[in-house]
């Protein structure tokens, strides 16, 4: 990144009170930069709401946070119902209206626990955020975050309906520093809470206006036609070489690669960069590790390496 990138500033404040999660906090400026929303899987305290809450203070973007439950209500995710009654000459009249609030207000949202929702508040509320609107009115927000814990036995919880989990483009599984033995990172965070002080204001750092500029410059950023390759190969390794498809893997031709297309111009964007180069192939890690297998998504790095060396090597493209 350059010294003039805004989003340095973002990661800044990350860095200064969350060790690690490198993933999580990439995602996050990518899901903003590109106007796309997240969903992150981890345990409690890998710090998924922690870093929702930096970002969005120290780009002064209006946060709103809801965990959800079982009995969540649709009104209390987009503000209060106001219920009001009329007489008129032919009868009383009931009317309801909503005063908005929530996440029809706010520009950057973390909705927890996600997957506890109850089917009928989970369905409106994935269709305000893939519309960004209610009813024919847009609302400001720029991205959501949705996080749910491991749905493993301990933790009580049931996996997001893979028709649901593709919503979110971008998809982190975020890991604990101590079950992920990153020692040297556990030393530092108890280093870091050993000198902060207890309370802690995150400065403002960037604007609103900032994340408008670099979205209307992302749509015309240039995509070089061996990127358009390595894309192109990348599907193809995935479905030839490693057996991804529509049994296990949610990759949808068109959907995937529009969306890809999307989040590799804000890869570029977050790195200083012009237009896109082969090193933008990396963005999809933060893409695919719930579309496709584990033991896949496992390989991603040296697959990406092999599609960017042959490209090097050759300038041809081509799924080995």
């Amino acid at each position: 990144m350059t010294s003039q990138n805004p989003f340095i500033a973002l990661k800044e404040e990350m860095d200064k009170l969350v060790i690690g999660h490198e993933e999580v906090k990439i995602s996050l400026l990518l899901g903003i930069i590109a106007r796309e929303h997240i969903y992150v899987e981890g345990p409690p305290g890998t710090a998924k709401t922690m870093l929702a809450e930096i970002i969005s203070g120290a780009a002064q973007l209006k946060f709103f946070f809801y965990q959800l439950h079982r009995d969540t209500r649709l009104s209390e995710l987009i503000g209060d119902l106001v219920i009001s009654k009329e007489t008129t000459d032919t009868g009383e009249v009931i009317k309801q209206k909503v005063v908005k609030g929530g996440i029809l207000t706010a520009e950057i949202c973390l909705l927890d626990d996600i997957s506890r929702a109850p089917g009928e508040s989970l369905n409106v509320l994935l269709r305000i955020l893939n519309e960004r609107k209610f009813f024919d009115e847009e609302i400001p927000l720029l991205t959501a975050i949705a996080t749910s814990n491991p749905t493993a036995d301990e933790y009580y919880n049931e996996p997001l309906d893979p028709a649901n989990l593709d919503r979110f483009v971008l998809q982190i599984n975020a890991q604990g520093l101590s079950y992920g033995k990153r020692w040297d990172q556990a030393r530092e965070v108890i280093k870091l809470y050993t000198q902060r002080p207890l309370e802690y204001h995150v400065p403002a750092r960037v604007s609103r206006e900032v994340f408008d500029e670099y979205y209307k410059r992302l749509g015309s950023l240039d995509i070089p036609h061996e990127v358009q390759e390595g894309l192109a190969n990348f599907v193809a390794t995935l479905i030839e070489d490693y057996g991804c498809n529509e049994t296990n893997s949610l990759i949808s031709d068109r959907t995937f690669f529009v969306k890809s297309l999307k989040i590799m111009r804000a890869h570029a964007l977050l790195h200083g960069r012009d237009a896109c180069t082969l090193q933008d192939l990396n963005a999809l890690k933060y893409m695919t590790v719930f579309r496709i297998p584990e033991e896949v998504f496992l390989q991603l790095d040296q697959i990406i390496e092999d599609l960017t060396s042959k490209k090097k090597k050759t300038g041809t493209g081509g799924a080995s």
